[in-house]
């Protein structure tokens, strides 16, 4: 399974990580969802390196150009709040990709806000048989909401290529994508991967809650 750790490269991506993960910078909200926006575009970009290509010849004013274009027939899965911005970002670079959307949410089990169980309560999807399915979701921490979703989509057919998109992973969400995924055909793709989660199970050092800081506190 291919997995890409952007954060061992040098780009601009670096930046906008930099300053999502600043706890003052996380002060202003369009700020933050703007960057996980510019982020979401870089990652598709590189994403679509990936991609199968042919060669489509396009009359311009003077004549024919031979230029080589996608194929793929692609749907950005979203993972409901938080995935938003990301996913808006990916749809400006694959605007012509149709789109899936679910909602997950943890819940605690015990007082201490230790043990977490994950609930699907909806998704609204294209069938997914023999596309390209982009998974997008800022966070993969114990990566068990990602794959209460994978399950979820597979009801709605079998992908061609998976890629999973990340912004903050940790190497125990890498590792059950891993696992839960075929490897064959999915590929990760995070813009960091951080060493652990606390015992909340949020990433460490990580950025907060992506959703809250996109959108506000929830109850």
């Amino acid at each position: 399974m291919k997995i890409v750790n952007f954060s061992e490269q040098n780009s601009i991506m670096n930046q906008y990580l930099a300053e999502i993960r600043d706890k003052d910078y996380q002060k202003n909200r369009l700020l933050f969802r703007t960057n996980l926006t510019r982020i979401g575009e870089l990652m598709a970009y590189e994403i679509s390196k990936d991609l199968h290509y042919i060669s489509k010849k396009v009359e311009t004013p003077l004549g024919i150009a031979n230029v080589n274009v996608p194929v793929d027939q692609i749907v950005l899965g979203t993972i409901f709040r938080a995935g938003l911005p990301l996913h808006q970002g990916f749809l400006n670079v694959f605007d012509k990709a149709d789109n899936a959307f679910l909602s997950a949410y943890r819940q605690y089990k015990d007082s201490r806000c230790i043990d977490i169980d994950i609930h699907i309560e909806y998704l609204a999807s294209p069938s997914l048989e023999g596309k390209t399915l982009i998974i997008v979701d800022p966070m993969l921490a114990t990566g068990g909401s990602m794959e209460l979703g994978y399950q979820a989509f597979l009801t709605k057919g079998n992908p061609r290529e998976i890629h999973i998109a990340s912004v903050i992973a940790t190497q125990q969400g890498v590792d059950m994508v891993s696992r839960i995924f075929p490897s064959q055909k999915t590929k990760i793709w995070c813009a960091a991967i951080d060493p652990e989660l606390n015992e909340h199970k949020y990433i460490v050092p990580g950025l907060g809650d992506a959703g809250d800081l996109s959108f506000g506190e929830k109850l």
